[in-house]
């Protein structure tokens, strides 16, 4: 009797091991009758919800760029004032000046005539001194002065100052004629003639605009306006005499 080899079969460990083509549990097994806990509305975490910043609004270049015009023109006015003031700062203290000083030295009445039709001719005649103190200024006087004569609110007479130089701590005396006509002037007479006889005075003003041109050493400055305002009390308004001032005061004011 034939004896048959039995073949056994022989595990190679460098085989490589075989994977089973299969999951050996269904897909569909972990999930529970009830249905996908990720679905579930009971299970899953709500979402947490991110606040909404609204943006700024762009910036508008029109208002910056206005608003650095503005700055910058404010810059340049503040500087030019400073520049302003440091510069009349040091020609005070350079040329140290003092105001100029007025005086009414004489007062003629020339004509003083009530006309048949009621009007007022008066012709004045004026002498002025003026002293300028001033060590290192000089003083242009300019044409298209104006100087008047007033009795309360009644213009009497007016003429102009002649153009001159006054120089550094110089006194001039200067004659002005002056002239005018005032309409409907019996009132005046009548209120003139009882002032005379109750106080004995009469009061006038006088009114000087003078355009001058001030001199700093060789520098001469802008146009500016002298304002010199004058009472005087006289004791009578009569023609062709000369008139006597009691009393007189003169102010002076400067205008840029």
């Amino acid at each position: 009797m034939s004896h048959h080899p039995k073949i056994h079969p022989v595990h190679d460990p460098e085989a490589p091991s075989a994977r089973p083509s299969a999951p050996l549990v269904p897909r569909a097994a972990s999930r529970s009758e009830q249905g996908d806990p990720a679905k579930d509305p009971l299970t899953q975490r709500p979402e947490r919800s991110i606040p909404y910043a609204p943006l700024p609004p762009p910036r508008k270049r029109g208002r910056s760029c206005c608003c650095r015009c503005v700055c910058y023109t404010l810059c340049l006015l503040f500087l030019l004032v400073v520049a302003v003031g440091a510069t009349i700062g040091i020609l005070y203290l350079v040329f140290k000046p003092k105001l100029p000083d007025y005086s009414i030295d004489r007062l003629q009445l020339t004509q003083f005539a009530l006309n048949q039709d009621s009007s007022l001719s008066t012709a004045f005649n004026v002498t002025i001194t003026a002293k300028n103190p001033n060590e290192k200024i000089g003083i242009y006087y300019e044409d298209g002065s104006k100087i008047t004569v007033w009795y309360k609110k009644t213009k009497l007479s007016e003429g102009s100052l002649p153009k001159f130089y006054q120089g550094h701590e110089n006194t001039t005396v200067i004659y002005v004629e002056m002239s005018g006509q005032t309409q409907d002037a019996t009132d005046i007479m009548t209120t003139l003639q009882e002032q005379q006889q109750t106080t004995g005075n009469i009061p006038l003003r006088l009114r000087v605009n003078q355009p001058v041109r001030i001199r700093f050493g060789k520098l001469k400055l802008m146009e500016v306006r002298f304002l010199v305002r004058c009472g005087v009390f006289v004791d009578s308004l009569a023609a062709n005499n000369v008139i006597k001032i009691q009393s007189s005061r003169c102010k002076f004011r400067l205008r840029l």
